[in-house]
């Protein structure tokens, strides 16, 4: 068993979800770690959302430098933390527990799509992660309209862009994430479908 592997083991058997492990070549070693996410019961209300803390980061640390130095791990510095506004998405439960979250894609090939509005070479998309009607696969959600300014106006006389949709399969992904979307006043509810 390699030493990753072990890694992995350590940081599930202390309650958290391994998101990334990452070696720079100038001696660090990140480690990502997450609280556990289950899908709630058909019906049921979702779990409270729970946040990583510097006790954890600290508890992994501590464990994690033993086992490094116990495996002959060369590393010259670890760090151990949350995944961030901008989380990786890399399993089917990733995507489940955020559905209804701006999410960025880039896929592993361009679309090709001609006619639609969207460039045959594009790659990249950032929209709402729904799931499709298929019940299988993925859908991203966007418009293509800027947003506006602060402060700006804007007509109610105006029609809307057009939304556009993507449906696509996790192994068609080079890479997903949360859209690190930041908004400075404070906290709100997501908006209720």
């Amino acid at each position: 068993m390699g030493w990753q592997e072990t890694v992995t083991q350590t940081v599930t058997g202390l309650g958290f979800d391994l998101v990334d492990i990452e070696r720079s070549a100038g001696g660090l070693l990140r480690i990502t770690i997450d609280m556990p996410w289950t899908p709630p019961a058909d019906g049921a209300e979702p779990a409270p959302e729970r946040f990583v803390t510097v006790e954890d980061c600290e508890t992994v640390t501590r464990q994690l430098q033993y086992l490094l130095e116990v495996e002959g791990v060369d590393y010259q510095r670890l760090e151990v933390g949350s995944p961030g506004i901008d989380r990786p998405l890399r399993h089917e439960n990733d995507f489940l527990r955020f559905t209804g979250q701006v999410i960025d894609i880039t896929l592993k090939a361009p679309i090709g799509a001609t006619g639609s509005g969207v460039a045959a070479n594009r790659k990249k998309f950032r929209g709402t992660l729904e799931r499709a009607d298929d019940g299988q696969h993925w859908r991203i959600v966007w418009s293509d309209e800027p947003p506006p300014k602060p402060g700006q106006r804007v007509s109610a006389k105006r029609a809307p862009a057009p939304l556009q949709a993507l449906t696509f399969e996790l192994d068609e992904l080079q890479q997903a994430r949360l859209a690190p979307l930041v908004d400075f006043k404070g906290r709100r509810a997501a908006p209720k479908a």
